[in-house]
């Protein structure tokens, strides 16, 4: 299993990458990493890299790196050898399974549409990934609910909608096993006459798709594990990723505050600092790392351009996992379902 790593994406570059690299690969003894870097960048890997792994890494020179503000336009244009162009061409010609980077968002999926394309019945790409939940049911240990578009559509129509709620249902079943994984729409209330109308065809359009659509769930439901997929566009469900980052950073302030108020509350800190590591912890989102740019012929984990190498690996952990549960086949298998699924319904009601 080959993973192209894009060395020099994100906001650390190289001095969160290559520490990432070192730590996946020592946990997966089978597993190859194609590094795609600057060359300056990739003398570094000898330094971070122990010699125990060296016959699992191979290296692609770049000349060029797209910046986290650079036009995703511009940079599909003119930075055709820069290390996310090439690590994707790397997947495009088979000489990865998988691709991750933690560059630029808007770059990355105009690149990785350009190069890759799309799957049959795929107008568009989403990002999809997993918002954790406390019940233990889900996506892994920590539970969960995947969720799709965080961001890569900001503007969809009733059939883009749907089409999400294919794929990440179609997702959840490759990962999970679970032939029929529960769908719910993400909407401002339960009852069908609530949403504006993209959200309410949407919900019709569904409903009529060969899904186990359950109807309307609301915010409140992103993190309580109640549907195994929340279909969503862009703008909302960035929104809403963005917003819970913010709140996880306010809650351990918050609570950092509360215990260093008073000489009593910094004992009480002292006695339950296990109980708040481990809070802390949970509330990370880096330990939820990497999102999937669902709808490609081809795996793509998008890493959060700023996290450190623990959840850099989680991110290249995310991308194995996909790539081991042959995703895109998977993927390419209940798509062409779906769609001759509704096809026959279409046939029957003309008939």
């Amino acid at each position: 299993m080959r993973i192209a790593i894009d060395v020099d994406g994100g906001d650390h570059g190289a001095a969160v990458t290559l520490p990432a690299v070192a730590s996946f690969l020592s946990t997966r003894p089978e597993a190859h990493v194609v590094l795609v870097g600057l060359e300056s960048s990739l003398a570094l890997a000898d330094k971070y890299l122990p010699a125990s792994v060296a016959s699992r890494v191979s290296r692609v020179v770049a000349t060029e790196v797209v910046g986290m503000d650079e036009s995703p336009a511009l940079s599909l244009k003119n930075k055709k050898q820069s290390t996310l162009r090439l690590a994707l061409d790397a997947v495009k010609k088979g000489e990865a399974d998988a691709c991750v980077s933690a560059g630029n968002t808007g770059a990355l999926m105009a690149t990785a549409r350009f190069v890759l394309k799309t799957l049959p019945g795929i107008d568009r790409p989403a990002i999809a990934s997993v918002m954790p939940s406390p019940s233990g049911n889900g996506m892994h240990a920590d539970g969960g609910s995947i969720m799709l578009d965080l961001g890569a559509n900001v503007d969809c129509t009733a059939e883009h909608l749907r089409q999400f709620a294919v794929m990440g249902a179609a997702l959840c079943s490759v990962l999970t096993g679970n032939a029929r994984p529960t769908v719910g729409l993400l909407n401002i209330g339960e009852e069908d006459i609530k949403g504006n109308e993209t959200v309410k065809a949407a919900a019709e359009l569904i409903r009529a798709t060969d899904l186990n659509f359950i109807g309307n769930v609301e915010g409140t439901d992103v993190y309580t594990g109640r549907v195994d997929v929340i279909v969503c566009d862009g703008f909302v469900g960035n929104v809403a990723l963005k917003s819970s980052e913010g709140i996880a950073r306010l809650m351990t302030q918050m609570l950092r505050e509360e215990f260093t108020r008073t000489m009593l509350s910094k004992l009480s800190a002292v006695a339950a600092n296990g109980v708040l590591q481990r809070f802390k912890a949970r509330l990370d989102p880096s330990t939820h790392n990497g999102a999937t740019l669902l709808g490609l012929r081809g795996i793509v984990v998008k890493s959060h351009g700023g996290a450190e190498a623990a959840g850099f690996a989680i991110a290249i952990e995310r991308a194995y996992n996909e790539a081991t549960h042959n995703l895109i086949a998977g993927l390419t298998e209940r798509l062409t379902a779906q769609h001759a699924q509704s096809a026959k319904a279409t046939n029957s009601t003309d008939n």
